[in-house]
């Protein structure tokens, strides 16, 4: 087990380390801002990135506090499904509500899923970076496919 600091520590470690990973990227080479994630431009849409004792997960998440602005941009999104899933050939999890353990914000995710994976098993850490880089890459390019017209849905709707 990991004391506090440890487990901190080990937290610390595993995205420095995701960073350099970043660096050598071939398709992330040289980029000034490598992922998107909060900057998506759109009030509580984010992507993330999201690591733990037994999976990874790379995340579109719906966060506005207002329940029917998350739920609205929800159902836009669902309505490009086709285009939010292409590339993936699992497709992906759509939860239309889920509470988040470090906040307990509620919240709209859709993501996709690396099961037995440990944060704690260092040996794994490059499996994780692999599949955090791949799918937040595909991810982020198909959210910017349709978040102009994301945007546009939930602006009409004041």
């Amino acid at each position: 087990m990991y004391s506090i600091e440890e487990a901190k520590k080990l937290r610390l470690d595993f995205w420095e380390k995701f960073g350099k990973r970043c660096e050598i990227h071939p398709r992330l080479k040289g980029k000034q801002k490598k992922w998107l994630l909060h900057r998506t431009k759109i009030k509580g849409v984010a992507l993330r990135f999201e690591i733990g004792r037994k999976d990874a997960k790379v995340i579109l998440e719906l966060g506005h506090r207002s329940e029917d602005k998350r739920l609205q941009a929800y159902e836009i999104l669902e309505r490009y499904k086709t285009i939010i899933e292409n590339g993936f050939e699992k497709g992906l999890t759509w939860e239309f509500y889920h509470q988040r353990e470090d906040s307990g914000q509620e919240i709209c995710r859709i993501y996709v899923l690396l099961e037995n994976v440990d944060l704690h098993r260092q040996n794994q850490w490059p499996d994780i970076f692999n599949f955090f880089i791949e799918n937040m890459l595909l991810l982020e390019e198909n959210f910017l496919a349709v978040s102009d017209i994301l945007k546009e849905e939930l602006n009409q709707e004041r």
